[in-house]
């Protein structure tokens, strides 16, 4: 799998090369090319093979952008009910949030493992606003956070600084879907009397 920073990271350094490699090929050019007109812009040749990588490399870079805010979808998990009937997850922050999406049960106890690989000052804190929640992270340790959501919906979280993100999609249990459907028929039999 990806990381963000290795993405930028190659991407940067495509662009460096591209620029590197299209230097020396623009100063082998003929000088007869240049013209000492300067009121109009002048066409300049470019060898065939030039255009073709340039348009090559150009639709590749559209395409992995494309797929990249498009296309890829962020990894869900769904949390594990253990013995004492804790929903539990573990979350690995290195470079991001490793599932950014977790699923778990309204009404029931949560909590959330958050693992840091990451040393960089940014991913120091990890932020649950509608929970009231503000936790610093111990880089290489595991810091767990514990909430018990009683509405379904979905609910971010944060890094200190708002750059990286992450969800938590509170689905209502099968006995709340029951209630409702329950209270939305004695409703309904009302209005028909």
């Amino acid at each position: 799998m990806f990381k963000k920073s290795t993405f930028f990271g190659t991407l940067a350094g495509l662009g460096f090369l591209l620029g590197a490699i299209s230097g020396p090929i623009a100063a082998e050019m003929p000088a007869g090319h240049f013209t000492s007109k300067t009121s109009q812009f002048q066409r300049i040749e470019q060898p065939l093979s030039n255009k073709i990588v340039v348009t090559i490399g150009g639709l590749g870079l559209i395409g992995l952008e494309l797929w990249w805010f498009l296309l890829s979808k962020p990894k869900s998990q769904k949390a594990v009910a253990s013995n004492g009937g804790i929903q539990e997850v573990t979350v690995t922050v290195d470079g991001g949030y490793e599932p950014s999406r977790i699923v778990v049960q309204t009404g029931q106890p949560v909590r959330l493992n958050f693992f840091r690989k990451d040393p960089s000052s940014c991913l120091e804190q990890v932020l649950i606003p509608d929970f009231h929640i503000a936790a610093d992270l111990r880089l290489n340790e595991v810091t767990s956070v514990e909430f018990t959501p009683q509405k379904a919906g979905n609910y971010v979280f944060t890094c200190g600084m708002n750059m990286f993100r992450g969800a938590i999609e509170v689905q209502a249990t099968s006995t709340n879907k029951e209630k409702v459907y329950a209270q939305t028929l004695t409703y309904s039999n009302r209005l028909g009397d």
